[in-house]
């Protein structure tokens, strides 16, 4: 008998993937109970390859909730539509994976087949699934978010400034999380590159992002296209793919 997914807990995360969280609070509140099943999944236990990633979504995601109770964001409507469609798309490649779908996307099926593996460490299992996530997810999120908003994708916007803001949320995050990611040799280190590390892995961030709203835009042109989508889907799908092998590797590892 094939031996399920997710292991003891899988119709655990079966039942919250069931669920659709219609606001930012329920992200957060899905992120917090995946979170509390990954962390449970032999043979791992608290160094499941998902988890590491799951904690810095969580993380971020918290932060953007705070900023939408804080006035932070100019078009908060914006901001709290694209959140919840953002997660969707990872709530759906997970129940993808969970029934076995040959539509995983490839992006994330490099990260879930490490799932049982003991050679994925903690810093290059997080950066595979923010590849996935914002290479692959986030493009086609900020279209059906400005779709459903009626509204179309534009640079110096609000809803663009509001989409940069995000960046300075991973600014402000990224040492504390990256730092938690590190064995004892790595922070040593890190002591030693001093910023250097947080300042990199923070323009890595920007221009990822900034990459991410330029094929929302080139989407958005041929939206009403099916073919021309599809195309665009395969070759994000497949980008994202590759560098999310890389960062797994071992030469990957090395370098982060």
């Amino acid at each position: 008998m094939t031996e399920p997914v997710w292991g003891p807990v899988h119709q655990d995360i079966v039942g919250l993937l069931a669920d659709h969280p219609a606001d930012v609070p329920a992200v957060v509140d899905h992120l917090t109970k995946l979170q509390d099943l990954l962390v449970r999944l032999p043979p791992l236990e608290a160094s499941c390859p998902l988890a590491d990633f799951n904690k810095l979504y969580l993380t971020i995601t918290s932060t953007v909730l705070d900023g939408l109770y804080d006035d932070r964001f100019a078009d908060p409507a914006f901001l709290a539509r694209l959140d919840v469609e953002f997660a969707t798309r990872y709530f759906d490649a997970l129940r993808f994976w969970t029934e076995s779908s040959p539509s995983t996307p490839k992006a994330w099926s490099c990260l879930f087949q490490r799932m049982r593996g003991p050679d994925a460490r903690p810093l290059p299992s997080a950066a595979a699934g923010v590849n996935a996530h914002i290479n692959f997810d986030l493009p086609f999120a900020v279209v059906t978010t400005l779709e459903s908003l009626e509204s179309e994708p534009v640079d110096d916007s609000d809803q663009h400034r509001d989409y940069l803001e995000i960046n300075k949320i991973f600014a402000e995050r990224i040492p504390e999380l990256r730092r938690g990611y590190l064995d004892h040799w790595q922070l040593m280190i890190d002591m030693v590159n001093g910023d250097i590390d947080d300042w990199y892995q923070g323009e890595l961030v920007e221009y990822t992002r900034n990459v991410a709203w330029r094929n929302a835009q080139k989407i958005w042109r041929c939206r009403h296209d099916p073919e021309a989508r599809e195309c665009e889907r395969t070759r994000l799908d497949d980008n994202a793919a590759l560098l999310g092998r890389l960062l797994l590797s071992p030469l990957g590892a090395f370098l982060q």
